[in-house]
């Protein structure tokens, strides 16, 4: 067991290190191939930092491993609100613009409820068995088409207003301009090397860790590799609001939910359907009212801002969740 941990240990710090080279690279090569800061923020760098999901779940999904890739997605989905979310507004209140409330945040939500409903696919449908199919993960990949073609219509909005010069990603693509085509490329390469050397390391101790305790891969993906995959959006997100930019971890954690659901499911689903197992409506059904009041906590009490006592309250809501599985096993 205890080299299970330690390979568990090994495999995310590669997975993180990983990441973070192969966004300053990849950054670096948008950049010089012409890609605006905002583009590259919205893009390049919302893709790295969901990088660690990506490389567990499809890994996972490869190896048969169900019930991480499922679990990692959902357990990593509600820590970001619960969590993230709920730490952010109790170090600074977040202040939430309108259009966030009216457009980006519905669709956490809609990814939410359309996992939902695959989840129940017995009862909606008369379906055999609760799995997450090809034909599932086709359509998330769709859906996350037409996110990004949203996003990409957002960027160009703010482009043409001028908006992108006060974007956190700017001033980080422009220390990323200085880094040398050539370094740029060892990083994206060494970083994928560290991506997928890491994620077979992970995905066998986080395997081999459920088999010591007794428990399933959906209650470890839920749990502990959802709690790893999600620090650097927490430590990102801590940092800001301590200099007084929370409103940063609005954006991490709206990506980082859409992106697990519609990229990370929907390709891993496409590779091996995913069957839910341990899964089950207490998460699913936690994960969309987390991502429900995400949005409802937006406009109640004081207007378009998450305050401290929310705050508290999704952190709270995250302490009774991990309480009432662990209780259940």
């Amino acid at each position: 067991m205890w080299i299970d941990a330690f390979w568990l240990v090994i495999g995310l710090v590669a997975i993180l290190w990983g990441a973070n080279l192969l966004t300053d690279g990849a950054s670096a090569l948008a950049k010089r191939w012409g890609m605006s800061d905002l583009v590259v923020g919205l893009t390049v760098v919302a893709f790295g930092t969901s990088a660690p999901e990506l490389v567990i779940s499809v890994m996972s999904a490869a190896s048969g491993n169900a019930g991480i890739a499922i679990g990692n997605v959902v357990g990593s989905n509600i820590f970001n609100v619960f969590v993230i979310i709920g730490i952010t507004a109790m170090l600074r209140p977040i202040v939430i613009e309108r259009s966030i409330l009216t457009k980006d945040i519905p669709l956490v939500i809609i990814a939410s409820i359309a996992l939902l409903a695959m989840g129940n696919a017995p009862i909606l449908e008369g379906a055999s068995a609760r799995i997450l199919d090809r034909v599932d993960g086709i359509i998330l990949l769709l859906f996350f088409a037409i996110f990004m073609r949203h996003t990409f219509s957002q960027a160009q909005t703010a482009e043409a207003s001028g908006e992108s010069a006060s974007l956190p990603e700017a001033s980080e693509g422009k220390a990323r301009k200085e880094m040398g085509i050539g370094k740029a490329i060892l990083w994206v390469a060494i970083g994928l090397a560290l991506l997928i050397g890491g994620g077979d390391r992970f995905v066998d101790g986080a395997s081999g860790l459920a088999s010591g305790f007794g428990v399933s891969d959906a209650i470890i993906g839920l749990t502990i590799v959802a709690a790893g995959t999600s620090l650097p959006e927490l430590a990102t997100s801590v940092a800001a609001a301590l200099k007084g930019k929370p409103g940063i971890a609005i954006g991490n954690v709206i990506g980082s939910n859409i992106f697990n659901i519609f990229m990370v499911l929907g390709l891993s689903g496409v590779i091996r359907p995913l069957p839910f197992g341990s899964v089950d409506n207490t998460d699913l059904l936690t994960m969309t009212v987390a991502a429900i009041m995400f949005w409802a906590f937006g406009w109640w009490w004081k207007e378009r801002t998450i305050t401290r006592i929310e705050g508290a309250i999704l952190t709270a809501c995250y302490v009774g969740y991990i309480s009432y599985r662990l209780y259940l096993l």
